[in-house]
């Protein structure tokens, strides 16, 4: 399928969305932001020029009060952590909450970050945690979250439910668009688009939540031109043609 083939079967997946009386909606996450760089103004710019809201993933531990200095009306924080170490044992899948760790002392550590995260940038700061790599080791710590201030989770992948523990709303992202398998540059345009596709089609016929808004992944620090190309086109295409409501984070976890 060639990338016009792509952007094609988008637009005709977003029309049985119309034809069904749905509403196809998006949202995008940035990862592992801490201090201003070229990219991220870059990003920031990005988001202010196309009109979509930007929910930024900023890690506590080094996270600098200009981070957000400029172009950030439509963006709100989300943590993503504490200090995005992997604390788990080796040969583990990498996790910075690792079963190991007893949950309390997993809720002691976020609180810290969080308070960072709401005294530098105040309301904008979302209770929402984003744990690196997308991963909790640790299925306890799921329940203490909502007693420990926080109202929403966002991981990777179609969720298996909208709210994983009594007072969390859970939304995650769908599409990566970086290749980290590989050369750790942009994924492709079709393949990023493939991964779109495949979570709005199960989500209209009902395979996945119907709820769950599609989540669109990048990391700002590594984008190469390709991904800022087709970020600028998918942002360009998606706000033209009134198919697609881009989401706000604050509005997608008001409430579990």
């Amino acid at each position: 399928m060639s990338t016009a083939a792509g952007w094609l079967a988008l637009r005709d997946e977003l029309l049985r969305w119309r034809d069904a009386g749905l509403v196809a909606d998006f949202w995008w996450r940035d990862d592992d932001a801490t201090h201003p760089t070229a990219a991220l103004q870059q990003l920031l710019a990005l988001s202010a020029a196309a009109d979509v809201p930007l929910a930024l993933a900023v890690i506590p531990a080094g996270a600098q009060p200009d981070l957000l200095a400029t172009r950030a009306a439509r963006v709100t924080v989300l943590q993503h952590g504490v200090s995005h170490r992997n604390l788990a044992p080796p040969g583990q899948k990498k996790s910075e909450f690792p079963a190991e760790e007893p949950p309390p002392e997993a809720v002691g550590r976020l609180q810290q970050g969080r308070q960072t995260l709401q005294s530098l940038f105040g309301a904008v700061a979302l209770p929402v945690l984003v744990p690196p790599w997308n991963r909790i080791a640790s299925a306890a710590l799921l329940p203490l979250l909502a007693g420990g201030g926080y109202r929403g989770l966002s991981r990777f992948g179609a969720r298996r439910a909208g709210d994983p523990a009594s007072g969390l709303a859970q939304v995650n992202t769908h599409v990566d668009v970086i290749d980290w398998r590989g050369a750790r540059g942009f994924v492709g345009v079709q393949a990023a688009l493939d991964q779109a596709l495949r979570h709005l089609q199960a989500r209209r016929l009902g395979e996945v939540d119907l709820q769950e808004s599609t989540g669109w992944l990048t990391h700002h620090a590594v984008h190469d031109p390709a991904t800022w190309a087709f970020l600028d086109e998918l942002f360009e295409r998606t706000r033209a043609d009134g198919l697609v409501v881009w989401r706000r984070a604050d509005a997608l976890f008001a409430s579990p």
